[in-house]
């Protein structure tokens, strides 16, 4: 049985540095949501729909063999969650993984504006993600998909039953990663 845990949350917030903390610490696999992206869009760059399409395959199969394989897995994802399509895709992984016998974690992290934008330059971001490293356009597509969609849960909003949120504006990753053990009851590694 695999188990899967998503860290959400909007872009800039934190995901993939807590994910590689909560890696380390755990073993579980890691899947960033930039690794299936810079791929589709290496291949297909010029064409919206086909990056997208690919985008999908690379990340259904991925899930598709951690499961056939007992891998658990942690995938960074953002989610509006004022989109169905967004809330129904995640219930369609978290019934992959339980039908499976595994669990399904639901990790949403917020933080200000100030500190995603500041969050959005980091060398380690711009080294992990081609795409961010158009800082123009990375700035402008993080304050206007704010504007359009809503990023994080309202206050009390409870979508998966094993569902925390964490505002890690000021804690840094490796205690975030703690946080999600201790609550989650994930193991550690030794």
């Amino acid at each position: 049985m695999s188990n899967l845990i998503v860290i959400a949350g909007p872009q800039a917030v934190g995901k993939m540095t807590v994910a590689e903390k909560l890696k380390e610490k755990t073993g579980y696999s890691l899947m960033i949501n930039h690794d299936s992206i810079e791929v589709s869009k290496k291949i297909f760059n010029s064409n919206d729909i086909a990056w997208r399409e690919l985008n999908g395959i690379i990340r259904e199969n991925v899930f598709k063999t951690a499961i056939k394989n007992d891998v658990n897995m942690i995938f960074t994802f953002v989610i509006a969650f004022d989109m169905q399509e967004d809330i129904d895709y995640l219930n369609k992984l978290k019934d992959m993984f339980e039908a499976s016998g595994g669990k399904f974690y639901f990790v949403e992290l917020e933080a200000d504006l100030k500190t995603r934008l500041e969050r959005n330059l980091t060398p380690h971001r711009l080294e992990e993600k081609k795409s961010k490293r158009d800082i123009e356009w990375s700035r402008k597509e993080l304050l206007e998909t704010m504007e359009k969609y809503r990023l994080n849960s309202n206050e009390g909003e409870k979508i998966f039953k094993n569902q925390i949120k964490i505002n890690n504006t000021n804690i840094e990753p490796e205690v975030v990663a703690d946080m999600i053990i201790d609550n989650l009851k994930l193991k550690q590694n030794n």
